[in-house]
């Protein structure tokens, strides 16, 4: 039978032991700080979305000029106006006041990262009750223990205490770093908010400037109609003086000539609104552009503004941009979320002179110092951190589905505004055609009444019909000046990259 040996370890003295332990302690701190590193949840990736190569309605895209495509109208009052509520438009100035304050929450975001220095000053008059039993001072100097006061019972002093509180809690897990990126990509939405103000106001200013000239056009319109049926009124009556035509027929043309009539106010009324809206978006009272805005003025003549390749709305749209921003400020909230799961180390220091004279508070034996380190690891929550997480997960999804819808809205606007330009277009050159011969019409009816073929009846129906054509022709005028306005607002135009 063969004898093993036995190995007996030896006892750890109590400094052995401490010395392991202050080394361990040491190597877990070193662990620690190498995951410092270490930023949890997701990284954000710019998502992917399938963009057509070519708009349906425009086959040809043509190089988009956008930055300032109201100029291309060629009218100084539009341009004035629209660069005026650049100016001073109020939703643009909300839009800017955002901005100032996402700037601000990021840098409010950014200083959670820095160590926080506090300075403290305290003057304390204290009593000893003459029951009490002396106890040694407090940890702070402050000569206030656990349960009593350190002095002779029934004595009174005075301390004084100045220094600084110190604390910083250490980003191990990247929680203040996904705050951060959070923040920036929320600054990043207020600024693109802010260029989508500009392209809106642009675009407001734009069309209600269009509908102004349109009613105003429409009201020479009009008024030349009214003209036309007063003169056809005269003709009725001295044809029902002699007997030639019934009062039924005179009533009839009276009815006509006073329903002319009262829509000419109705015109100017919604000529009025168009003006005050104009004042409001230019930042000023609704009736400071009265005078400037009151003499007509015929529209100008339509632009074409080439689209451009779709893929370039991911670049231009600012609702599209704000929206990626809003999916990357979502995909970082969950970061912050996934940190709370684990611990938070914070460092405190608290450095102080203390001291029951004030002559000798400045003196080297009054300094008084205390450190630590605190470590908060959650164990048992009810399971509320991870249902925030799951909360921050469905948020990203929707800013996700809110960027994939704002992409398809945008290719459907440019879509519809390229067919209705397209439309307005051909039906204006159907409606000119028309026009033009219409023209010819009444001037032959002309001519044929001054050489007695015809009668006056004859000419004034022929004007009908051509006053009746350029009713229609600046409808679609004005209709195809806003479509186009339309186009540019709805590929992103109205904005620079100089904004910010």
């Amino acid at each position: 039978m063969s004898s093993h040996p036995i190995s007996v370890r030896p006892e750890r003295s109590r400094g052995a032991w401490r010395a392991s332990r202050l080394r361990s302690t040491r190597t877990g701190f070193c662990a620690a700080l190498l995951l410092s590193g270490c930023t949890v949840g997701p990284n954000y990736q710019p998502p992917q979305v399938a963009i057509p190569s070519n708009y349906l309605e425009a086959p040809a895209p043509g190089e988009a000029q956008l930055d300032r495509w109201w100029q291309g109208f060629g009218d100084s009052q539009l341009t004035s106006l629209v660069e005026q509520a650049l100016r001073q438009n109020l939703d643009i100035e909300l839009a800017v006041a955002r901005i100032r304050e996402a700037r601000a929450q990021e840098r409010v975001a950014g200083a959670g990262a820095m160590p926080e220095v506090a300075a403290e000053a305290s003057i304390t008059r204290q009593r000893i009750s003459e029951n009490a039993i002396p106890v040694p001072p407090g940890p702070d100097g402050s000569g206030s223990g656990g349960g009593g006061s350190f002095g002779l019972p029934g004595s009174a002093f005075t301390t004084f205490r100045a220094g600084f509180d110190a604390s910083w809690e250490l980003d191990l897990f990247g929680r203040n770093r996904r705050e951060r990126e959070a923040a920036a990509a929320r600054t990043g939405t207020a600024v693109w908010n802010r260029r989508d103000a500009e392209v809106s106001v642009a675009a407001e200013v734009a069309g209600a400037y269009f509908r102004l000239r349109t009613l105003q056009e429409q009201i020479g319109n009009a008024e030349a109609e009214f003209a036309r049926l007063q003169r056809y009124e005269q003709l009725i009556r001295a044809q029902a003086k002699g007997g030639l035509v019934t009062g039924q027929g005179l009533e009839q043309q009276r009815s006509e000539r006073s329903a002319a009539a009262a829509a000419i106010p109705a015109l100017r009324a919604e000529a009025k609104a168009e003006i005050h809206a104009l004042g409001v978006l230019t930042g000023q009272a609704p009736e400071s552009l009265a005078d400037p805005l009151a003499a007509p003025r015929a529209l100008p003549p339509a632009i074409a503004v080439p689209p451009g390749l779709p893929s370039d709305l991911l670049r231009r749209r600012p609702d599209i941009r704000s929206a990626e921003r809003d999916l990357a400020a979502a995909t970082a909230d969950i970061g912050v979320s996934v940190a709370d799961l684990y611990p938070r180390i914070s460092l405190t220091a608290a450095p102080a002179l203390v001291s029951t004279a004030l002559g000798s508070l400045l003196e080297w034996g009054s300094r008084s110092f205390s450190a630590g380190a605190a470590l908060d690891w959650p164990i048992f929550d009810g399971g509320r951190r991870r249902a925030n997480i799951e909360v921050r997960n469905a948020r990203q999804e929707q800013a996700a589905i809110a960027y994939r819808k704002a992409v398809l809205t945008a290719l459907q606007d440019v879509e519809d505004a390229l067919g209705r330009v397209d439309g307005d277009r051909r039906q204006l050159a159907e409606l000119e055609q028309a026009r033009t011969a219409a023209l010819r019409a009444e001037q032959i009816a002309g001519t044929r009444f001054r050489g007695g073929l015809v009668t006056l009846a004859d000419v004034l129906q022929a004007q009908a019909r051509r006053l009746s054509l350029e009713e229609r022709m600046i409808e679609r005028r004005g209709a195809l000046a806003r479509d186009t306005v339309a186009l540019a607002k709805a590929l992103g135009g109205g904005w620079q990259e100089t904004n910010q």
